[in-house]
């Protein structure tokens, strides 16, 4: 078998995967020692999980961009802390502790860049419709819903973004069930690995997790839409899942390795378009102080997940919210400890969800090439 067959073969027994921006899928950057995992068939819960809760994607058909809804439809506290050099958010000022109002009735991430922004309009809307929000007086209902975006312009046709008719429809497809994974919502157009430029990157995606702490009652639950810069690794084991693809079709770049050995040290190397987006809730009774501590704790789970992260070409963002129906008391530290538990895990399936889209291969295709070529090879 020659070397063009033993490709072609490779391809059909992978399912044809889309390894377009490389021409050959021999080159694509898998990696014949990619970690196994079991997150693709794993039930990790979700977002709803926590209770009090509506999750609802709306994804652009022509082209991969979307947002993604979270309601609160009885209020909820809200805490947010923004640690990225380039944030786009709407509403994150409302939630300092020292500011007024205490509760929050939606959130919204977005694809479109600060477009996706408009988002938020259609679920004010939405909520104002159903006579929910921050009451004014006996008549007039503001609804308070935050926002942030990743950009994710470069994929398609960057005039075809989410409006306020998308955040609307999120809306009306939200559910307090099962909470679709990947190539949905805001995870649509995402893509991790661009520190050397999108023709080494991969597909991200969004994910969700939830976790009990043990009887107590106690749910902390993630949802992160993951469009980052750096390396996207499992923080088991440290192996790098997702990110910057070698140009030798031989491995990952491994980002941290690169600048160790002076890449972007001394000129820059330019901006991607980045921003990992992430919301932790709880079913646990916390004050807005206290749910800006747990979205701060939240950020270790990107760092253990996302490396680099907190760049200044990503607007890392994570908001905090706390439904407050469990009546036990519980220790905001705690909290935030399993919030960073979940948001890592969140990030993992995020890219382990996706599908690969023309120039973006995903990690499950990566690891059907690899179970292809090894049956080949024998």
């Amino acid at each position: 078998m020659n070397r063009r067959e033993f490709n072609r073969s490779l391809a059909a027994a992978a399912g044809g995967l889309m390894f377009t921006s490389l021409g050959d899928a021999a080159r694509a950057g898998a990696q014949s020692d990619l970690p196994a995992s079991d997150q693709l068939e794993k039930e990790a819960g979700g977002l709803t999980d926590v209770g009090e809760i509506k999750v609802g994607h709306w994804t652009e058909k022509r082209r991969p961009t979307g947002c993604t809804v979270v309601l609160c439809e009885r209020g909820a506290v809200c805490g947010v802390d923004v640690r990225g050099g380039a944030p786009g958010t709407r509403e994150t000022d409302l939630l300092r502790p020292i500011n007024t109002v205490q509760q929050v009735y939606g959130i919204v991430l977005s694809g479109g860049s600060a477009y996706g922004l408009d988002t938020a309009s259609g679920v004010m809307r939405y909520l104002e419709e159903k006579g929910i929000g921050y009451k004014v007086g006996p008549v007039i209902t503001v609804p308070i819903v935050p926002a942030a975006i990743l950009i994710d312009l470069a994929i398609g046709d960057w005039k075809i973004r989410p409006t306020a008719e998308s955040g609307y429809q999120a809306c009306q497809a939200a559910t307090s069930g099962k909470i679709a994974e990947g190539n949905v919502g805001a995870g649509a157009g995402a893509t991790v690995g661009k520190m050397f430029g999108a023709e080494f990157a991969m597909k991200g995606g969004l994910g969700t997790a939830s976790v009990g702490a043990g009887k107590t009652g106690l749910t902390v639950a993630a949802l992160v839409a993951v469009n980052a810069l750096g390396d996207v690794r499992d923080p088991k084991t440290g192996a790098i899942i997702a990110g910057a693809r070698a140009a030798d079709g031989k491995g990952f770049r491994d980002a941290m390795a690169q600048i160790r050995a002076g890449y972007g040290v001394l000129a820059s190397q330019g901006a991607p378009m980045n921003t990992t987006l992430g919301i932790v809730a709880t079913n646990a009774r916390l004050t807005k102080d206290q749910a800006t501590k747990v979205a701060q704790m939240a950020h270790d789970g990107y760092a253990r997940a996302i490396n680099p992260t907190h760049t200044p070409a990503d607007g890392d963002t994570i908001f905090a919210l706390a439904t407050g129906a469990l009546a036990a008391r519980v220790e905001e530290g705690a909290v935030g400890a399993l919030a960073a538990d979940v948001i890592a895990e969140a990030i993992v399936r995020a890219v382990m969800q996706a599908e690969s889209i023309p120039g973006y291969p995903a990690y499950r295709d990566v690891k059907k090439y690899i179970a292809a070529r090894s049956k080949i090879l024998g």
